[in-house]
């Protein structure tokens, strides 16, 4: 694209120049005459609308989408998706409207033009946030069309190539954005030739250095193995023809970001990563990749514990394969992967291999299916985030798979990110299954939410209709899908809240006046709306929850509308107006204030946070200051009967002693009350305080807890803080 796109290289600015007529010529390999003739009006029509226009190496703009095109053309995707890939910048960069590309070329290829398109006719208060909103649209129109983020991986893939003119800082956010996103979802699409590639230019572009050093020594060791690789391809091969098995066997060279990544993140030494020698044998048929093995297993040891059966649990991008790890000659490690030629067009061109190679209808239908799976989970990922940039992370998170394979009660294999949890298994599962997870059976022993997972187990979840996310569990799961239906739940909670209790501050105001917002006249209600730029009397509501707007200035307006009070005139709330009851359980727009921990049973005051809802007070709090001649000031007390449990703190001043801790702790459990935080401090040599914050559940409660203390030898003084 225009701003982002970078010149060729001198090297590559020698070559000839890549034009339509070769364009047309390789795609009459693959595609009808009348396929072709479209392509090249597609041609004309970008040609002419980008008239004029030159990329930053001052060559004509149109040299960029005849080189996108031309990788698509090698995946030998459809007429369509070529012409598409020739106009993908025509709405973004010129006067062209969708519209006209429409009428011109129809909608399907109207459509895969505006996927790939920017955002740019809105305005964001970020770039990252233009960028995430633009990737968002991006993304959510790939669910609908894949082609759309195959032209993008193309796009990108040139981009990467003529990267060189550009800026170094502007380089080095080019190909950070493109290893945490493109060659992720290259990955997870299962194409293996372009993530290769965009890994490769990313690394080089990113840490240059690095990479000159690690290209020169890989040089120089690649120099020293040619005979050591030679005389273990002749044994492979020999093997095979001695079992009668018809099969290639090819030597596997480890392009330089994966010898690097495994070096960083394994902490191995460079000897330890080149040292590997790698094969790949490529057999005609399923069984005979079983067959392999035996074979080689027999010609080399293989190390226990290094196989993995691929074939019979693909990854989640639909790759297939043997991998086993053998005791070559001299002890040298040996990497054999074993597959069948689809498997091999499989791994090379993922969700692409559809149109590649059409013949193979299984192969490729198990890569749609597990792309489908994959654009399913976006979509619940974008109703559940609530901008663009949470959307971004929760994709970023899904996009980096090393995978973990447990089995349900059924035996239905599960894919999950590694380090996935009990609770993002559930939601794997299904969101209904998550939100109302209550217990799991791990292996049939019951085991904590938090759990990790491993490969092979067999996890069972319990549900409940009454139970509900938790934010904690936002602290463990990994996944994007856990994470986003976990937030989603808990804004709604607040939000839900919050329309609740605002609901009850207004009516708490307006009932001076024998009012109730119900009893508004609704066209006062819609001019209110209108002067606040609320849309809803539940977003006014929840403006009031929240703490934005004050209860009693609203309803001063509601009640000046309705009951026509003469101009000017104030509504004064009365003396003796109701306060508002607390029940503890609104955890979500009512907090209770740290500094003074008010329990059930003390005098209480509450006054407002712009954005949070209230924060309740004890009335003798220290803290409180100023506020009480403020407008936030509100009136509060408990409700008859307050539910939950009820942190505080308390000072317990002990001799030093031994175990006068664990006596203390031992008194507070048996008067049933859980102990959050204990800290204790030494003081003079001869006594030492005890800081505790317990749960309680009332004033009353308490107390019960300090006169039980005060009957223990060690204990010299007690007292609430606070």
């Amino acid at each position: 694209m225009t701003h982002t796109s970078g010149a060729q290289t001198s090297e590559q600015s020698n070559k000839p120049r890549f034009l339509i007529s070769d364009l047309c010529a390789y795609l009459e390999s693959y595609l009808s005459v009348e396929h072709v003739r479209e392509v090249y009006r597609s041609y004309v029509f970008s040609a002419e609308a980008h008239e004029g226009q030159k990329r930053l190496s001052g060559e004509p703009y149109i040299y960029h989408p005849l080189a996108v095109a031309r990788i698509l053309a090698d995946i030998r995707l459809d007429h369509r998706c070529i012409m598409a890939a020739i106009m993908h910048d025509v709405l973004e960069d010129t006067t062209v409207t969708k519209a006209q590309l429409a009428e011109e070329f129809g909608e399907e290829v109207a459509a895969l033009v505006d996927g790939v398109s920017k955002l740019n006719q809105i305005n964001f208060p970020s770039k990252a946030e233009a960028q995430a909103a633009s990737f968002r649209k991006m993304l959510l129109a790939m669910t609908q069309d894949i082609r759309i983020i195959l032209i993008k991986l193309a796009d990108r893939l040139h981009n990467m190539r003529t990267l060189e003119v550009m800026r170094p800082e502007k380089c080095r956010r080019i190909a950070r954005e493109t290893l945490e996103i493109y060659a992720p979802i290259a990955h997870r699409l299962g194409i293996y030739r372009l993530r290769t590639e965009l890994e490769e230019l990313c690394f080089a572009a990113y840490w240059p250095m690095r990479y000159r050093a690690l290209k020169e020594a890989v040089s120089t060791a690649r120099g020293n193995r040619k005979e050591v690789m030679s005389n273990i391809d002749a044994a492979l091969v020999g093997r095979l023809e001695q079992e009668g098995i018809v099969g290639v066997v090819r030597g596997r060279e480890k392009h330089l970001y994966s010898i690097y990544t495994k070096m960083r993140d394994k902490k191995r030494s460079f000897s330890e990563v080149v040292d590997v020698y790698a094969f790949r044998i490529i057999v005609d048929r399923l069984d005979t990749c079983y067959r392999v093995l035996g074979v080689v297993h027999n010609l080399y040891k293989p190390v226990p514990g290094r196989f993995k059966d691929y074939i019979a649990i693909p990854k989640a991008n639909g790759y297939q394969s043997l991998h086993t790890l053998l005791f070559g000659p001299h002890g040298l490690p040996i990497e054999i992967q074993i597959r069948t030629v689809e498997m091999d067009r499989m791994a090379d061109s993922g969700i692409a291999a559809h149109w590649l190679y059409k013949s193979s209808e299984n192969q490729s239908g198990m890569a749609q299916a597990d792309a489908s799976s994959w654009l399913k989970n976006l979509l619940e990922l974008q109703k559940d985030a609530g901008d663009s940039m949470e959307f971004l992370e929760h994709v970023k998170v899904d996009l980096f798979p090393d995978e973990v394979y447990v089995f349900t009660p059924r035996g239905k294999i599960m894919v999950l990110a590694k380090g996935a949890t009990v609770i993002d298994f559930a939601y794997a599962v299904h969101s209904d299954v998550g939100n109302h997870t209550v217990a799991a059976r791990v292996d049939r022993h019951m085991v904590p939410l938090r759990t990790r997972l491993y490969s092979g187990q067999t996890v069972e979840v319990i549900t409940s209709e009454t139970a509900n996310p938790s934010a904690a569990w936002l602290n463990f799961v990994v996944t994007g899908k856990a994470r986003a239906n976990i937030r989603g739940y808990l804004k709604n909670l607040r939000h839900q809240e919050a329309i609740t209790l605002g609901r009850r501050l207004l009516n708490k105001e307006l009932a001076q006046h024998e009012l109730n917002i119900d009893q508004i006249p609704l066209e006062s209600l819609a001019q209110l709306l209108k002067d606040f730029h609320l849309t809803t009397k539940d977003a006014l509501l929840e403006e009031i929850g929240l703490g934005n707007r004050m209860p009693f200035l609203v309803s001063r307006r509601l009640v000046d509308s309705a009951i026509d009070l003469p101009k000017g005139e104030a509504v004064v709330p009365s003396a003796d107006s109701a306060p508002l009851a607390i029940t503890g359980t609104e955890g979500m727009v009512v907090r209770f204030a740290k500094c003074c921990r008010p329990l059930p049973g003390d005098e209480i005051v509450a006054i407002f946070n712009p954005g949070k809802g209230i924060v309740v007070h004890r009335h003798e709090c220290r803290n409180l200051g100023d506020f009480r001649k403020s407008d936030s000031w509100l009136d509060v007390k408990w409700e008859a009967e307050p539910a939950g449990d009820f942190t505080t703190e308390i000072k317990v001043d002990v001799g030093n002693k031994r175990g006068a801790l664990a006596s203390v702790a031992s008194a507070i459990s048996e008067m049933g009350s859980n102990i959050k935080n204990v800290v204790m401090e030494e003081r003079d040599g001869l006594t030492s305080t005890l800081h505790f914050i317990v749960a309680v559940d009332s004033r009353k409660h308490l107390a019960n807890i300090m006169r039980r203390l005060r009957l223990l030898n060690t204990v010299l003084r007690i007292y609430r803080v606070g």
